[in-house]
């Protein structure tokens, strides 16, 4: 698909994976529309990269936020790309060390962020897509989803966060079937272990640890990575109704 001059939507483009893909798709000539619940650090970013990319401030479990979001990015009627990068984890166990059983609110809350949140913009996304003019190919748009190598790979303590992200998983393909018939293409990446803000907050001896885990190379993800690896998805055609692992050959072990 030809990108230079299409639009895009990415959720939690304030920073970590979400900002480093607006960056990416901006320098490639795409109109970045970034939906952030960090108003500021949407306002910031969006500055830095310059009159290539816009912001909305809003919440992806609000549909009513995510219609405003959508809406924004498909003005001018040519919005080719939607990223969901918003969510986070969250950790506990199915019953804790004093045999209690897990809460049942946050595990309601990560599956609303990270399932919901989701789907809110991928569907409203895939319908402002429907309308544009299709390329030569046929092809529409394409929606990349984040799910992460938890959803193979869940560790102790990881039961609400797997659980989110298998979700993410699973709407890859029925999604992509569903799309089929108006030329829209839909993936998720799986990231391992990435620099994001997140992981910026251990000590550096467990950061170093984490990197080690790494099969090859022994370090941590980049954002740039992942988000070069959203604007191959965009230009390659033939790739859809996969999940691609991007974690270095990591499996992670069960803590």
């Amino acid at each position: 698909m030809e990108i230079n001059g299409s639009s895009a939507i990415i959720t939690g483009g304030a920073s970590g994976l979400g900002e480093a893909t607006a960056r990416k798709l901006a320098s490639e000539g795409v109109r970045v529309t970034i939906f952030d619940r960090n108003e500021d650090g949407a306002k910031a970013v969006a500055a830095e990269i310059g009159a290539n990319a816009n912001y909305v401030a809003g919440d992806v479990t609000d549909p009513e936020d995510c219609q405003k979001a959508v809406d924004q990015a498909a003005d001018g009627g040519n919005l080719r790309i939607a990223v969901n990068c918003a969510g986070t984890g969250w950790v506990g166990r199915v019953i804790n060390r004093d045999g209690s059983p897990h809460d049942l609110a946050p595990f309601q809350f990560i599956q609303n962020l990270n399932v919901i949140g989701t789907f809110n913009i991928m569907t409203k996304a895939a319908s402002a897509m429907a309308t544009v003019e299709p390329q030569a190919n046929g092809e529409r748009g394409v929606i990349v989803n984040t799910a992460s190598v938890a959803a193979f790979d869940g560790q102790i303590g990881q039961l609400a966060y797997s659980a989110s992200k298998g979700a993410v998983v699973g709407m890859t393909l029925p999604a992509a079937r569903d799309l089929a018939v108006v030329g829209i293409r839909v993936l998720a990446i799986a990231p391992g272990l990435f620099n994001t803000p997140l992981l910026a907050m251990l000590p550096d001896d467990a950061r170093n640890a984490l990197a080690q885990s790494v099969n090859f190379p022994k370090r941590l993800g980049e954002p740039s990575e992942f988000g070069a690896l959203v604007a191959h998805i965009a230009t390659n055609s033939y790739l859809n109704a996969e999940v691609i692992r991007l974690d270095g050959g990591i499996r992670m072990p069960p803590k």
